[in-house]
């Protein structure tokens, strides 16, 4: 079988499968199911062209990673090809472990489980069934890899995964505020004593891509309509789950009802492999078939939250400075168990508070650094002249209030 295709991609053109064993890992049903998990979970409901998948993205991103080491290989850099393979492998199955819709219920259908432990667990898995050829690679996603500079193109403040997902984000929501210069990034990085920098010339590409990633976290990712949904979303999620541990009869895939039955924790997970399983048949198909069953169920909770959805009627929002105070929180309370004639309990599915932080770059995370012409390397806030990425360091923060928009407060 000819296992050396090349896929159109809308983002790059032409990517290449070089490699038998990168074919092998996309085919697998594993990595199929990335074709199934929207890689921006409900913001279609915003900007209805971003329709792509979690799928496009590892593609994109191990595109982006073979120009990135075919780039060090010409600065001189050694690069054995088996390390060559395994760090295009890891950037690959970087997001294998994410559950439907993405970020989006990460913490809902499991509780205090990162999507990189389930990707960690299910890269070991795939070892197995690979014979050890991902053995490397593993160890390059987790960061233990001697050689640290390819970690840090997989998991950095400046890493692979970043420069494809602004640069494809952008693209299908049609923010064009995204936009960064991917392919100058990868021009300017280099190596020194191990460890990734940027070359000094390149500081204005960085400039550009840090304040890229400010300006789509405002408008895409954290965008308030997007926002809400996503917090309908997990009111549902949170409501189902309720119903299901009382006993209640409520349809769902079977492996959707495992995760609404249980509340697993990551002992569970390495005590019974079959839980892993069961998590990778999970995809975004299972949650819409169940929104659109239960949207006529009994529960009124449930049925209404699926119908509200399901309509585009989504809870009115309001972004403010400071955060809820328990006199707002205990009106939209009251007005809510008036409204639709439920218990406090049952009202806190239709409201929703919180949090909301923007940080484009975290000085005391995994510093992006700069290399001058004599040699210096220095974090870029303090090798910039610009007062722009000094600004950009500092989080910012914002607060979120929620609720159905017939409900007058």
């Amino acid at each position: 079988m000819n296992k050396k295709k090349i896929i159109n991609d809308p983002v790059y053109g032409f990517i290449t499968i070089h490699s038998e064993l990168i074919f092998d890992i996309i085919d697998h049903p594993y990595f199929q199911r990335l074709r199934r998990i929207k890689q921006l979970g409900l913001t279609e409901l915003v900007y209805p062209g971003a329709h792509h998948t979690r799928f496009h993205h590892a593609i994109g991103a191990m595109h982006l990673m073979r120009e990135t080491l075919e780039n060090l290989r010409t600065k001189g850099i050694n690069i054995s090809d088996e390390e060559f393979e395994s760090t295009l492998v890891a950037i690959l199955l970087h997001d294998i472990g994410h559950g439907p819709f993405s970020h989006a219920l990460e913490s809902t259908l499991l509780t205090g489980i990162a999507h990189e432990w389930i990707s960690h667990l299910t890269i070991d898995r795939l070892n197995k069934e690979f014979n050890g050829k991902l053995t490397m690679s593993l160890s390059i996603f987790l960061g233990t890899y001697p050689r640290k500079f390819l970690s840090q193109l997989v998991s950095s403040q400046l890493d692979i995964d970043r420069l494809d997902y602004l640069k494809r984000d952008s693209f299908f929501t049609g923010v064009s505020e995204g936009t960064i210069g991917a392919e100058r990034i990868i021009k300017m990085l280099t190596v020194k004593d191990d460890q990734l920098v940027v070359e000094e010339k390149g500081i204005y590409s960085i400039e550009n891509f840090l304040s890229a990633r400010r300006l789509m976290y405002w408008q895409v990712y954290l965008h308030k309509t997007s926002v809400s949904s996503e917090k309908m979303l997990i009111s549902i999620i949170e409501r189902a789950k309720h119903l299901t541990q009382k006993g209640k009869g409520l349809f769902s895939t079977k492996a959707l009802k495992l995760f609404l039955a249980n509340d697993f924790e990551k002992e569970d997970f390495v005590a019974q492999p079959e839980i892993l399983e069961t998590f990778l048949n999970l995809d975004d198909y299972d949650i819409w078939g169940a929104i659109k069953v239960w949207s006529e169920h009994y529960d009124s909770i449930l049925s209404r939250l699926c119908n509200m959805l399901l309509k585009r009627d989504l809870f009115k929002i309001e972004i403010t400075q400071e955060p809820a105070s328990e006199e707002e929180i205990a009106r939209m309370e009251e007005q809510i168990i008036k409204a639709y004639g439920v218990s406090s309990k049952g009202a806190k599915h239709f409201y929703s508070t919180g949090k909301l932080t923007n940080s484009a770059y975290l000085s005391n995370d995994k510093k992006i650094m700069i290399l001058s012409k004599s040699g210096e390397v220095r974090d870029v806030v303090e090798a910039a002249d610009l007062p722009n990425i000094k600004a950009m360091s500092k989080i910012v923060r914002k607060y979120y209030r929620c609720w159905p928009k017939d409900i007058s407060l």
